[in-house]
């Protein structure tokens, strides 16, 4: 019998809970992603939790689901070391390169990831792609500097599209930007952040994950980078 998405995100997301009780020593503080994957893995978290000293959050609703099963939630800035940061993907590549941002939390994403020693990264099989860009790849902007930026994207192939009635974590907009086979993601995620007026955007190939756990109907996959 075929495996429902969420049985699979349930899945990996044990995986990663697993990953988490026998490779991270105990007492550690935890980067937490954000999205549906997430959410199962910090359910899952909830059942190891007194191994986990305090988790950093990497969304507000993060950190909401966090609290309600009374796991301890830091701000970055209180923290010198995270061993692990944990998180899912809308793409990502065998060479670990990923499309963040579905969910509008990428830019906290990409800080929490930036200071984790190690990015543990979980999906399923559907998000694995040979190249990236179907997913339309979010970029969060500052209000103001929208419809330069938009305009910019342009020129760099893309089409952007304001994601209308959403405003991140962080007061700013989000163009999602359509249309992109993204053959060189960590240039591209270069080009992109050059742009004034752009935030960041949802590539995650300069800082790629560094492990894989995929789900699949026949088992968890481990890849490395």
């Amino acid at each position: 019998m075929a495996m429902t998405q969420d049985e699979l995100k349930r899945a990996v997301a044990k995986a990663a809970a697993d990953h988490v009780a026998t490779q991270v020593p105990a007492g550690s503080i935890i980067g937490v992603g954000t999205g549906s994957t997430a959410n199962f893995f910090i359910d899952e978290l909830a059942k190891i939790k007194e191994r986990v000293a305090a988790t950093v959050a990497s969304s507000e609703a993060t950190r909401k689901r966090l609290e309600g099963h009374g796991i301890k939630v830091l701000d970055l800035n209180e923290v010198t070391a995270l061993p692990v940061y944990v998180d899912g993907a809308d793409e990502i590549t065998a060479g670990l390169a990923m499309i963040k941002g579905g969910g509008g939390a990428l830019t906290r994403e990409k800080i929490v990831a930036a200071v984790a020693a190690e990015f543990v990264c979980v999906c399923d099989q559907s998000k694995l792609v040979d190249t990236l860009g179907k997913f339309p790849l979010p970029v969060e902007t500052i209000p103001m500097a929208r419809a330069h930026v938009a305009r910019a994207l342009e020129k760099l192939g893309g089409q952007p599209k304001l994601r209308e009635g959403f405003v991140t974590d962080n007061g700013n907009v989000i163009l999602d930007v359509h249309g992109l086979a993204i053959a060189d993601p960590a240039g591209l995620e270069t080009a992109i952040n050059q742009i004034v007026g752009v935030v960041t955007n949802g590539l995650f190939a300069r800082r790629p994950a560094d492990l894989l756990l995929l789900a699949t109907p026949t088992g968890v996959r481990t890849l490395k980078a």
